[in-house]
């Protein structure tokens, strides 16, 4: 499915409309040429004629292996997704009269959310007619915010919808980044680190003399 809409987005051969076209490839020097011309000479390459460049004038094409070209593509993809960071938003609950334990039982969780990389969508919800407490849910949501200054920023301020007021705070740093830093600040260590002194060389025994013993002389 995935190569189907890629194969979508470049116009291949006999797909290429335009009377003549701009030729690239690594070893070829850009040159302009009528289209039927661009597809003999790549039928004389065994390779195909694509269109990576319609807006162009004239579009710009390259000799290239098709299939190849698609794997490529699909290869770079995978690794830019790879390399993207997710983050998860983590919800926390409070009611508006939430007491001192299960406040700081909370506030622990959402700083390991937040250096783990994940955002926090705190809320207060209000049951019934505690939406006449909807100040004090805004106060404990800012308190909160203000108690996790170390380890996230405010990305929305307390905001009322229906029986819920919701605050979202994003982490100052993302797990990404604390491995890239650890791994940044091992390599400095081991730069830094003082090289073990070479070990001095042996120094070899004098040979035992097993000539005649010479009167008056000691070996």
């Amino acid at each position: 499915m995935k190569n189907d809409k890629m194969k979508l987005q470049y116009r291949v051969n006999e797909q290429i409309r335009s009377r003549e076209v701009r030729i690239v490839g690594d070893d070829i020097e850009a040159t302009v040429m009528p289209t039927h011309k661009a597809l003999q000479l790549a039928e004389q390459k065994g390779l195909d004629l694509v269109e990576i460049s319609p807006n162009a004038v004239p579009p710009v094409c390259r000799l290239i292996d098709y299939s190849k070209f698609l794997y490529q593509q699909k290869k770079r993809q995978k690794e830019l997704k790879a390399k993207q960071v997710k983050i998860e938003v983590k919800e926390i609950r409070f009611g508006p009269q939430t007491d001192e334990h299960d406040y700081n039982f909370k506030l622990k969780h959402a700083k390991e959310f937040l250096s783990e990389g994940d955002k926090v969508k705190a809320y207060v919800f209000f049951r019934g007619r505690s939406i006449l407490f909807k100040e004090q849910g805004e106060v404990l949501l800012l308190r909160f915010a203000n108690d996790l200054e170390e380890y996230g920023k405010v990305e929305q301020m307390p905001v009322l919808e229906g029986k819920r007021m919701i605050i979202f705070i994003a982490p100052k740093k993302t797990d990404g980044n604390k491995k890239a830093e650890a791994t940044t600040s091992k390599v400095e260590a081991e730069k830094q680190a003082p090289k073990p002194a070479k070990a001095a060389p042996k120094q070899k025994a004098p040979k035992e003399y097993t000539g005649p013993k010479i009167e008056g002389e000691d070996f």
